[in-house]
């Protein structure tokens, strides 16, 4: 049985307490806009390509039963609610490139001749609620590719992969981005062993990434953070496999904090580093990870635990939610749903490929 973070069906959205795993099973149902905002503020939803979905599914549930009296109305409506959603974490950019798309096709959508406020919210509503399966498509897809470049470029027939924080169906519509990787070499029989980082301060490798190892049952084993270096050196890890909340224009990297230090013991012990990112997750407007606002979270989330204090009081804490990875640093590649580019390399071929896109549709 799949793990499900998102339930959605006609207007009725309902998420995975995802700071409740591993422990207890239980969704919250998102009745709007405001919801969704807060399930992702406070990371009870997280993941940048289920963050950018919660969000306009949210907007979805209102479109379902709200009425507008001009197509004026419901522009400045979806435009307002797209734009608050991504103050929630705007950090991962999935939320701010479907809240772009979405307006210019709403706005083309309501120039078209004998347009109406219903006919652009049916097509609204379709192409929201279309990104679900895109979504899972797009994950495996993939997977696929990264699998095939991993095992092309190790010359074994079984390969050790170590990942970090949590990449899979929970930070998804569904199979996940570098833990689909993960996923499709398991399913081919050449995975010999995951090893999958806590991700302090939030767990959510301990919480997350090895409640879904251990669900599909993939061999894996659970590290805490500081101890990737002595791995690389005594467990000859293939590849390591992270996702990614941005990627920009060079290749430059936004991932959960400690991402950063993994890339720079990687290329000491000469083991691949691979970025795995759906094109919603790239940003070309952006040159290089010194354009990427990062997200600070409160002090307690590094403090507590569970509501119990780990830490001595009165200590002063600096709490990013994520670090960037320099390009060239990334050394296996960035995997995409259009193949697996070199950083210096991927807004040339990236942005050649989705023109080709645009023109085909």
């Amino acid at each position: 049985m799949a793990l499900e973070a998102i339930r959605y069906k006609n207007g009725n959205l309902e998420v995975l307490d995802q700071l409740l795993l591993p422990d207890e099973t239980k969704y919250i149902q998102v009745k709007g806009t405001k919801d969704g905002w807060n399930v992702i503020k406070k990371m009870q939803v997280r993941g940048a390509p289920a963050i950018g979905i919660v969000g306009i599914l949210s907007l979805a549930v209102e479109l379902h039963c709200k009425f507008f009296n001009s197509l004026d109305e419901l522009g400045e409506y979806v435009t307002e609610q797209l734009t608050y959603l991504v103050t929630a974490r705007p950090t991962a950019v999935n939320m701010a490139d479907f809240r772009d798309k979405l307006c210019v096709q709403l706005s083309e959508w309501s120039n078209e001749a004998n347009s109406t406020v219903n006919g652009v919210t049916q097509k609204m509503l379709a192409e929201i609620e279309s990104q679900l399966e895109y979504d899972i498509n797009t994950n495996k897809t993939m997977a696929r590719y990264g699998a095939d470049h991993i095992i092309k470029h190790y010359k074994g027939k079984s390969v050790k992969v170590l990942t970090h924080c949590n990449t899979g169906s929970l930070a998804t519509a569904g199979f996940g981005t570098a833990l689909g990787v993960v996923r499709e070499l398991y399913s081919r029989g050449c995975l010999l062993h995951c090893y999958c980082t806590e991700t302090r301060p939030y767990n959510q490798g301990s919480r997350l990434t090895a409640y879904e190892l251990v669900h599909d049952k993939i061999p894996a084993t659970l590290i805490c953070d500081s101890m990737a270096a002595v791995l690389m050196k005594d467990k000859a890890i293939t590849a390591v496999v992270v996702g990614a909340d941005c990627v920009v224009a060079n290749g430059d990297t936004a991932n959960k904090v400690g991402t950063y230090q993994l890339a720079i013991i990687s290329h000491y012990h000469s083991v691949p580093f691979y970025v795995v990112a759906p094109s919603t997750s790239i940003d070309l407007d952006r040159d290089t990870g010194a354009e990427i606002v990062i997200e600070e979270r409160p002090p307690d989330e590094m403090t507590t635990l569970k509501g119990i204090s780990i830490a001595a009081k009165g200590i002063s804490v600096w709490n990013p939610a994520f670090d960037i990875t320099p390009a060239s640093l990334i050394t296996g590649g960035i995997v995409t749903e259009f193949g697996v580019f070199k950083p210096d390399e991927l807004k040339d071929r990236l942005t050649t490929t989705l023109q080709k896109k645009s023109e085909q549709q």
